[in-house]
């Protein structure tokens, strides 16, 4: 599935609510690997995954060989979140309130994300046998 645009929602830190929408982002195709994204204390949460189901060498075939880099280079924070079915990292990042700055940020770290899970799969490539 194709996003044209994502949703951040404030997120009550005590309760877990939602307290309101802090703006819609047009993004790119990166976007489809995300999958929830809020703020909480001016911190947005954004957790993506592979978009896909894989098998258990691949899981940690992936978690080995991804390269969080491509994130903190840009100034992201990334951690591996483990207890998903499938590989899943959680970004956090400050919330800007200026709108532009705020969707350009959103849509640097969407292009991060295509760029990290491409690279992971592709890194993965004949190497089953190192992890099976």
């Amino acid at each position: 599935m194709d996003f044209s645009s994502l949703v951040l929602m404030e997120k009550d830190k005590n309760t877990g609510l939602f307290i309101r929408e802090l703006g819609s982002y047009k993004v790119n195709s990166g976007a489809v690997y995300i999958t929830k994204m809020f703020c909480t204390e001016n911190i947005v949460n954004v957790y993506f995954d592979t978009n896909k189901d894989v098998e258990e060498w691949e899981f940690s075939a992936i978690f080995d060989l991804f390269d969080d880099n491509i994130f903190t280079e840009k100034g992201f924070s990334i951690e591996m979140v483990e207890e998903e079915y499938n590989p899943t990292w959680l970004v956090k990042f400050e919330y800007i309130e200026d709108y532009s700055l705020m969707s350009n940020k959103i849509n640097e770290l969407c292009e991060a994300i295509d760029e990290a899970v491409n690279k992971a799969f592709t890194d993965i490539e004949g190497k089953e046998s190192d992890y099976i």
